[in-house]
Formats: C-alpha cells, structure tokens, sequence
C-alpha cells in the first residue's frame, strides 16, 4: 500500500496515528533534519532550528529515541569525508552457501568502504575506494578470483550529490 492509500484510508485517525508515533510530523522531521546536519548541537540551537522550545525538542526527541525512529549518533572522521580518486560499487552473485566466506574475506580488503547484502540479481554490493584505476582493477580481480564469487558487475561511480536534508 502505498502512502497516499494509506492516508486516504485513515485520514480521520491521522492525529492518532502520528501521535502514536506511525507517521513524524513536520516538526520531528524538521528535528531529524537538523540532527543530521550536526548531531552534536545543543538542545537550545536545535529548538532554534526547530521553531520550539527546549522542552519540546527534548520531549520529541526523547520519543524518537523510545520509539526507535533515532537508534544512534555518529562521528564522520575525516577519512570519510577525504576524496578519494576512484569509487565504484561491484555487484557480486555468489554461489551456494559461500556469503560468508566471502563477506569475511572482502571485510579483510582496506579498499572496501562498506558492503551491503541485498536481494535480486545481486546478492552483495561492495563499495570501493582506491587511489587510481590501476589499484582499482587490481582490487576487482582479487575479488573476482574468491572462491563463490559466480558473477560481477562493477560500476564507477563519477559524481556524488548529497540528499537534500
């Protein structure tokens, strides 16, 4: 169902709804937002940012929090952010029951960035980071050669562009 069905169906229980929590509102949204934007800014600069009072932030986000809508805060080290050259995601199929072999493996490779299991044609998607095309290629073919590795699909990824917040 999607969500247009969804509010069609209870759009009189929507007050209810979003005060249990099923739906956030433009203020937890707007809450959210800014989190991402520093996680680390007090509770006064967030109700700033926000449009409400300190005891409203820390209320709504403390519901958050309860509710699992905010599970956790992070650091983003320079290294994240440095620029790296060369980034492409690989697709792998893997054979059997080899995923975590073969998750183990890539785990041990310092160009992998992050790995992702999915489903579909795709059973992993690997992110990976050198410095030239050269250290790429040799990257994929380390990979290639894993034992359970059946297929792969590699593409370089040239501009990054943040979501909007």
């Amino acid at each position: 169902m999607d969500n247009s069905s969804f509010i069609a169906q209870n759009i009189e229980h929507m007050p209810d709804l979003i005060r249990q929590g099923f739906i956030l509102d433009k203020i937890d949204q707007k809450l959210i937002a800014a989190l991402r934007h520093n996680a680390r800014a007090s509770v006064s600069e967030l109700a700033a940012r926000v449009g409400v009072t300190r005891t409203t932030l820390r209320t709504r986000l403390e519901k958050l929090e309860q509710r699992g809508e905010v599970i956790g805060y992070s650091v983003i080290t320079r290294a994240d952010v440095a620029d790296v050259p060369v980034r492409a995601l690989m697709m792998l199929a893997i054979n059997g029951h080899g995923a975590d072999r073969v998750l183990a493996r890539l785990s041990g490779i310092p160009e992998v960035a992050a790995l992702h299991t999915t489903n579909g044609k795709w059973d992993m998607v690997v992110e990976i980071n050198t410095q030239s095309l050269a250290m790429l290629d040799s990257v994929l073919s380390q990979i290639r050669r894993f034992e359970g590795v059946s297929q792969s699909e590699t593409s370089i990824l040239l501009k990054t562009r943040k979501a909007a917040t």
